[in-house]
C-alpha cells in the first residue's frame, strides 16, 4: 500500500470512519494473523488475539507516530495483546525456575529442512509459557531480561522456558524425521519457506541459530 494511501485510510480510521476501519483491517489481516498463530494455540485463538489486537489499534490509533513504520506499530500491539492474553492465563501455567539451563545436554537433531507451516505448527504445540518466551526471544529478540518484565516472571524463569521449548521442538522435529524417512527423497517438494514478512518465521534463522 502507498504511504500517501495508508496516511489517509489511518485518517479516516481516526475519524470512527467504518469504511476505513474495514479496510485497514483487510489490508493488514494477514499480517497481524501471523504474528497471533505464533502466539496462539490453534486458529480460533489466534483469531480472538488479532481482533483484540485490532480493537486496541483503532482505539489508539490517533497516538500512532506517523514517522514510525506502521507494521511495526501494529505488530507491537498483536505481539502485547498475546502477552495479555498470556498473562491472563498465567495462574494456571506452571513456570520452573532453572537458571543455568545450558548445562542440561540437548537432544540431537536431524539435519531437517522445515517450512514455515511445519515450524509454526509445532510452535503451536509447545505449552503456552514455553511458546511465549521461544516467540518473544526467538522471534522478536527480546533479551531475557525484557522478556521477564513483559511477562513479571524472573529471568531465571525465562531462560529455563527457552531452553525447554528448544528441546520439545527438537525432539518434534527428530520425530518428524522417524517418521517420515525415507518419504522425502534427496529434496524431493520439500522447499523450505524463509521469511513471508518481517514478524514471520525466518525458518532457517530459528533453525541455524536457535534450534542448534
Amino acid at each position: 500500500m502507498a504511504e500517501k494511501d495508508l496516511k489517509e485510510l489511518i485518517e479516516g480510521c481516526i475519524r470512527q470512519n467504518r469504511q476505513c476501519q474495514k479496510q485497514l483491517y483487510k489490508n493488514f489481516y494477514s499480517y497481524a494473523m501471523a504474528i497471533c498463530l505464533r502466539y496462539a494455540n490453534d486458529r480460533d485463538e489466534a483469531a480472538g488475539i488479532m481482533n483484540q489486537g485490532f480493537f486496541k489499534v483503532f482505539k489508539y490509533l490517533k497516538n500512532y507516530d506517523e514517522n514510525r513504520p506502521f507494521k511495526i506499530w501494529l505488530g507491537k500491539i498483536m505481539t502485547n495483546t498475546a502477552i495479555d492474553s498470556y498473562r491472563a492465563a498465567a495462574r494456571m501455567v506452571a513456570v520452573d525456575e532453572l537458571d543455568k539451563a545450558e548445562h542440561v545436554s540437548d537432544v540431537e537433531m536431524a539435519d531437517k529442512r522445515l517450512n514455515y507451516n511445519d515450524l509454526l505448527s509445532m510452535i503451536q504445540r509447545l505449552p503456552r509459557a514455553y511458546r511465549l518466551v521461544f516467540n518473544l526471544f526467538a522471534v522478536e529478540g527480546y533479551s531475557h531480561e525484557e522478556i521477564a518484565d513483559m511477562l513479571q516472571i524472573s529471568t531465571g524463569a525465562s531462560k529455563s522456558n527457552l531452553h525447554k521449548a528448544r528441546q520439545k521442538l527438537k525432539m518434534m522435529i527428530t520425530e518428524a524425521d522417524r517418521r517420515d524417512a525415507g518419504n522425502y527423497g534427496a529434496g524431493a517438494g520439500y522447499a523450505p519457506i524463509v521469511a513471508i514478512n518481517g514478524m514471520r518465521l525466518n525458518t532457517n534463522y530459528i533453525l541455524n541459530n536457535f534450534l542448534r
